[in-house]
């Protein structure tokens, strides 16, 4: 098609000094130099070049800022054979976005994951982060959270140009998406052509901070990059580039959350004031019992957060000759974040449940009962570390021939270290006189979810949260210490021959090596104090005044604004003696995981350009072979009962282990097709057959055994001790394979407009199920059977269809000043019949009998499952002003927990309005206005069923006030 499509309004803007840094960058997305490149540069080749008058004239309308950058994105889409949208910038650090996360919602079909204020995980037409794939200059990169996404706030949005979904596959397209790939593209300095030294800063605030006694006030960020060529003389031409970031912030939240676990309790039980409601097995509500749902705590959380973070770019392109092209690249990014957090935890939530009131899900929106109370702070320090890069080689001896190589590194390391200390509630203050309003160490309260945002817990009137005094039993430390590192060492090798005549324009081959690293230790050092004397003395050290107005003030419902809160450093160290305790001697534990994966792969793929029903046609066609290889090693051990000082018990491993090393492998075979019809000028019809393959995150294929306690949380008994064992991942996972199938019709009437309207199928082997096996543990001297809990991947076939609309258009042919006017609209429906069953209340497998046990809970969808995903965005250019407004939507979904299989979760719908202003002084300097959620929209998170509140959190606006200098 490149050859027919000459006389197009694509084909006759000259190509800028970016598009072409773009089509070399692209045409290597995924490590791949020749996949795309020669595609692209072909349609350079062949297009006319315009006359001096012309060249002027088009320079002056292809601009940058908004408009330039939404040109050059309709200008991508057209080029490539594969079904993709993306967002580039005319130049480094226009990418019109405060980060990648949010330019990648802007692209029709995407939506992210909202967390501390910011996007991170990815889902590409309404599928989970898990089914797609991320990679940054064409290579997988790792991150600190134990899945595949890319962590998308190390990398700063002024120093990438080109962000790129590719919705249906290629054969050298590295596996891994049955989505979409996610590639990110910093620029070449050699094809960027020419110097650039561009400093920016930016003044952050964040509107919660007002709300803290102690404010940190404005944070900033400022960022320097450097780009430039040399001529070498005889050893030829040297760029480089240099690009560096720095920040300093806040992230302010406030939080109500629940425990992680629910359980299922018989709703026709008068439950005793001193019990436990009953739980219920499946078996019984399928026999005809009422249930309810409970989680085991119900938590209020104050933050107080400080974020640092410090990012390093460079690369170095070097052409000896014109037929070697030599590219060296690295990025470092290190970010620390402090988090003080006070927790107000109502620990016992399952105890004397009565006066209920449940909907006919089973959700529980009213009842009465007592719990201890604890004041819990933590003070957590996560310290990330990124490095990442790789050599890369092209070298093209003649017209018909181009090899390519990539070697590449990345590695993340994380720790993230809390130490936090509980003061629970007693019958008698430190001072020994009785508390008021207490029975016990338990205190009487009503719990109303039936109006409000949030349930109103109301704890009896005689009983102060706010009096640091009645916080006076059962004093703990603990030192948690969550050590994770992830590496990823790859290699390719391409070669492409091309031909100028017949049906193949180029027939191309590679392969792929890579190895993954997946390592993590989850440490915990624990101190019980029980002496009054220690306590008190501990308690009266280290209170502190709650440092925060308003807390939950936004929140309908809200019953409790305040308790007595102590500085968690003081009070760590007065309870251990020791500002930190350090890791443990022995950090071996049942827990950690060790997953080594390789991959070998290799491709064969054919190039067309020809005609077709009388249409010109171009595409490819080919298979890729994928054999992996997964080795996990973990500890199996005893464990012994230890009492807690308040009676109840916890289980400690005895020290002593034995490794267990399970392996498993897969082979699978990757054809896909690819075809674009020009049916006119400006019309093309796409059509894409794939099949694709998605694998399991590295930390869901450990091989270790976690014992599962939420904050505040304690055990009985034996029996409620082994209920909280679990499987922290299954070795044996297979990769969930689907056949897919895209068609695309796209409308390109002038550079500034497009509309788009695909739909798509795919086919998925199986749905996820949890499997129920019995495995013996030694407790305490004796053999225990324990039904630990993993999710398989079931036979059952499942589908998914949807459709998506793009539409762009600038209103240039309004008279002036309306001519600057335009918009980008972009929607997504999808719509599913996968199955995602809960861990603990859904349908449960037997391995041995192959027989499934019902649930009493519906399942989810898929991982990130969004039936509706829409974006708007209208933008408006008049002189040296830009206004821009992006609202973005979508419907609820399933959210994974990453790392030890969990029950469903689900986010509701959420909507998001984000605003920038730029006002270029002259086309050296600059400033800008932005800011972020700026309708305040908090996030709600239900689990296990719609409806049942788990938690809601609320991080108010960012506003981003910046200035720019280039030169």
């Amino acid at each position: 098609m490149r050859r027919h499509h000459q006389d197009t309004p694509l084909a006759r803007v000259r190509p800028s000094a970016l598009r072409t840094a773009l089509l070399c960058a692209l045409g290597a997305p995924l490590g791949l130099t020749p996949a795309l490149a020669q595609e692209v540069a072909d349609a350079q080749a062949t297009a006319p070049t315009p006359d001096a008058g012309e060249v002027t004239e088009l320079d002056s309308v292809v601009v940058a800022g908004i408009r330039g950058s939404i040109q050059s994105s309709i200008e991508h889409k057209r080029e490539l054979s594969v079904v993709s949208d993306g967002i580039s910038a005319e130049d480094i650090g226009d990418l019109p976005a405060l980060s990648i996360g949010e330019a990648i919602e802007t692209i029709t079909g995407a939506s992210t994951h909202r967390e501390k204020g910011g996007a991170s995980e990815i889902s590409i037409r309404g599928l989970g982060p898990f089914l797609g794939s991320a990679t940054f200059n064409g290579r997988e990169a790792t991150n600190g959270s134990g899945d595949r996404s890319v962590n998308f706030n190390q990398f700063p949005s002024e120093l990438i140009n080109t962000v790129a979904i590719y919705k249906t596959q290629r054969a050298d397209f590295i596996e891994g998406g049955v989505s979409g790939i996610v590639n990110m593209e910093t620029i070449k300095p050699l094809d960027f052509g020419k110097r650039r030294i561009q400093l920016e800063g930016r003044a952050l605030y964040a509107d919660y901070d007002d709300r803290l006694h102690d404010p940190a006030g404005v944070g900033w960020r400022g960022t320097a990059s450097y780009l430039d060529q040399f001529d070498l003389g005889g050893a030829g031409k040297l760029g480089v580039s240099l690009g560096i970031q720095s920040l300093e912030g806040t992230n302010p939240e406030e939080l109500f959350t629940s425990s992680s676990t629910w359980n299922a309790c018989d709703a026709t039980q008068t439950v005793p004031a001193a019990s436990n409601c009953r739980q219920v097995s499946n078996a019984e509500v399928h026999d005809g019992t009422p249930f309810y749902l409970i989680p085991g705590s119900r938590t209020y959380r104050q933050f107080i957060e400080r974020d640092k973070r410090d990012a390093l770019f460079g690369a170095v392109q070097w052409k000896p000759t014109d037929t070697l092209d030599i590219s060296l690249d690295y990025q470092g990014s290190r970010r620390t974040y402090t988090e003080e957090r006070s927790d107000l935890n109502f620990s016992e939530t399952m105890r004397g449940i009565n006066d209920r009131v449940v909907d006919e899900n089973g959700v529980l929106l009213y009842y009465t009962g007592n719990s201890t109370v604890e004041s819990t702070p933590t003070y957590r320090i996560r310290d990330e570390k990124y490095e990442g890069g790789g050599l890369k080689t092209e070298w093209r001896p003649n017209e018909a021939w181009l090899f390519s190589t990539d070697l590449s590194y990345s590695r993340t390391w994380r720790s993230e270290m809390d130490r936090q200390v509980r003061l629970r509630s007693n019958a008698t203050d430190i001072y020994g006189v009785a508390v008021p309003g207490i029975s016990g160490q338990r205190v009487n309260y009503i719990f109303d979810y039936t109006n409000g945002d949030i349930p109103a817990i109301i704890v009896n009137p005689l009983y102060d949260l706010n009096r640091h005094e009645n916080f006076s039993a059962a004093a703990r430390a603990r030192r948690d210490e969550l050590i994770r590192e992830n590496e990823i060492r790859a290699l390719r090798l391409d070669g492409a021959y091309f031909t100028e005549s017949g049906f193949l324009t180029a027939v191309k081959s590679g392969i792929r090596l890579s190895e993954l690293s997946y390592e993590d230790l989850d440490d915990r050092v624990e101190i019980n104090v029980t002496g009054a004397a220690a306590i008190r003395e501990a308690n009266l050290a280290c209170r502190r005044e709650f440092p925060q107005d308003r807390f939950l003030s936004n929140a309908s419902g809200n019953s409790i604004t305040s308790w007595a809160q102590f500085d968690p450093l003081c009070l760590f160290q007065a309870i251990t003696g020791v500002e930190d305790t350090g890791l443990n001697a022995d950090t071996r534990s049942i827990g950690n995981r060790d997953v080594t994966e390789k991959v070998r792969a290799a491709y064969l793929l054919g190039e067309f350009d020809s005609e077709m029903f009388g249409l010109p046609v171009t595409g490819n066609f080919g298979v890729r072979y994928v054999d992996t290889a997964v080795r996990s090693v973990g500890l199996t051990g005893d464990l012994d009962v230890i009492a807690n000082p308040d009676g109840t018990i916890r289980l400690v491993p005895t020290g002593e282990f034995d490794p267990v090393v399970i392996k498993s492998d897969s082979r699978v075979f990757l054809p896909s097709a690819n075809a674009a019809f020009e049916l006119k000028d400006d019309l093309v019809f796409r059509v894409g057959v794939y099949r694709a393959m998605s694998r399991p995150d590295p930390s869901s294929l450990g091989a270790g055994r976690a014992i599962v306690l939420e904050p505040g949380t304690s055990f009985d008994s034996v029996d409620d001790a082994i209920r909280g064992i679990t499987a922290n991942g299954n070795p044996r996972t297979e990769p969930l394979l689907s056949w897919n199938a895209d068609l695309s019709l796209e409308w390109y009437p002038n550079p500034d407009s497009l509309l788009g309207l695909a739909v798509y199928y795919k086919q998925f082997a199986g749905g996820f199920i949890p499997v129920l096996i019995d495995e013996s543990f030694m407790i305490d001297g004796n053999e225990v059977i324990v039904p630990v809990v993993q999710d398989a991947t079931t036979d059952d076939k499942s589908e998914l269809t949807g459709f998506e609309v793009t539409a762009t258009h600038r209103f240039s042919y309004l008279p002036a000043p309306f001519d600057g006017l335009g918009f980008k609209l972009s929607y997504n429906y999808a719509d599913s019949n996968f199955k995602t069953h809960d861990l603990r209340l859904g349908d449960q497998l037997d391995p041995e009998t192959g027989e499934v046990s019902p649930g009493i809970i519906p399942p989810a969808g898929i991982f990130g499952l969004s039936q509706q995903v829409a974006s708007g965005s209208l933008y408006y250019t008049i002189g040296p002003v830009e206004l821009q407004a992006i609202y973005k939507y979508r419907t609820e979904y399933y959210q994974k927990f990453v790392g030890a299989p969990s029950q469903n979760r689900y986010i509701r719908d959420t909507g998001v309005f984000d605003f920038r202003a730029t006002y270029r002084v002259n086309r050296n300097l600059s400033f800008s206005f932005e800011g972020s959620n700026l309708n305040d929209e908090p996030r709600y998170h239900d689990m296990p069923v719609s409806g049942s509140l788990r938690e809601y959190n609320t991080y108010g606006p960012r506003y981003y006030l910046g200035v720019r200098y280039r030169f």
